[in-house]
């Protein structure tokens, strides 16, 4: 087969064997060297190796399941409200979140403001940028083939007016490539949220316990425990209702309230410490996957699911002890090169000074 080779393709390894070593066309050399003639004969000679592919090289969503789920739309949602089957929801904050949700068969995926403490690092939601949400949302989209997306609108992006709320509506469906936007708020953010349903773009209510709002609520406090205050939420999600929200997430909210709620509603809702009489729930990924340190405070309503934490610090230890003692890459993890190759490279190398 080599001697079939036209005099252009024999001469393109050699091109590469300059461009590797010597840089770009009119750069200087890298390091000095004489190539052998005998080794650069070799190099003509077809090499026997089978072709070495990494794993990076392939799809970041890895094989296509057997029988993949239908995508979620508002209609299937709707039919399950309807049946009464729980609606699953679970967050996600970057592309690997996502993908693990959505092939744990999660109906919706939600894309918290909640990111800006488990993924950023920050103290609060109220920190989170609308840029920063952007980024996340985008690569929770890439993940999410099946499972229905919802995004945050953070704080800041959407209390100043309904276009202001609007405009940034907009850019969580453009740019994020979400399905559906959440805000916080009860009958004040009514006009806010017929705003945005009458551009097309479904939304989410949140009343109960609204984080982004904590400072004037006095902290992180269950809401609805007295009957001025239940009747509060009542109120509250008949608004959000009644300006178009397609879904109301209750949050922080004892279990009776929230299920007299639900049945005053004619749209689901998503319980999150609101009990099991909810059309739904939603958890924080990463604190009911358990991927989070010892000591970390946690709400009651949390149940710890697994310990990914655990799981990954006991195969990083290993891994460093491996890489210390030599152990870790074993021959069943490098790649394999003909004896003769070797061979020859051995013998080029011998005649490279070291630098």
């Amino acid at each position: 087969m080599a001697s079939s080779r036209t005099a252009t393709q024999l001469t393109l390894p050699l091109r590469s064997l300059a461009r590797g070593f010597l840089g770009r066309p009119g750069s200087s050399p890298r390091m000095p060297f004489v190539l052998p003639g005998s080794y650069i004969q070799a190099r003509l000679v077809p090499s026997p190796c089978t072709p070495q592919v990494r794993h990076s090289s392939h799809s970041p969503l890895g094989a296509t399941p057997v029988n993949p789920r239908k995508k979620v739309t508002m209609q299937t949602l709707r039919s399950l409200y309807k049946k009464g089957e729980p609606i699953t929801m679970l967050t996600a904050h970057d592309f690997p979140s996502g993908h693990v949700a959505d092939a744990a068969g999660m109906e919706m995926i939600l894309v918290g403001d909640s990111l800006a403490m488990v993924a950023l690092g920050m103290e609060d939601t109220s920190e989170v940028l609308m840029d920063e949400m952007l980024l996340h949302c985008r690569s929770v989209a890439r993940a999410a083939k099946s499972s229905f997306t919802v995004a945050d609108l953070p704080m800041g992006s959407y209390e100043v007016s309904p276009e202001q709320a609007l405009q940034s509506a907009i850019r969580m469906v453009k740019e994020g490539r979400v399905q559906a936007v959440k805000l916080e708020g009860g009958e004040e953010m009514a006009p806010t949220i017929k705003r945005i349903v009458q551009a097309g773009i479904p939304v989410v209510g949140h009343i109960g316990l609204t984080p982004q709002r904590q400072n004037a609520l006095g902290g992180f406090r269950v809401q609805g425990k007295s009957t001025a205050g239940a009747l509060r939420l009542l109120k509250d999600a008949l608004a959000v209702q009644e300006a178009g929200a397609f879904m109301v997430v209750v949050e922080a909210v004892p279990a009776e309230i929230a299920a007299i709620i639900t049945k005053k509603l004619s749209v689901p809702t998503i319980g999150i410490g609101a009990g099991n009489g909810c059309s739904g729930q939603v958890l924080v990924q990463i604190d009911m996957s358990g991927n989070y340190p010892p000591g970390r405070f946690l709400p009651k309503f949390v149940k710890r699911y697994a310990d990914v934490w655990g799981e990954a610090i006991k195969g990083i230890e290993q891994y460093r002890e491996e890489v210390k003692s030599r152990a870790y890459p074993s021959q069943e993890y490098t790649y394999p090169i003909a004896k003769e190759e070797l061979e020859e490279f051995e013998k080029a190398a011998d005649l490279i000074k070291r630098s």
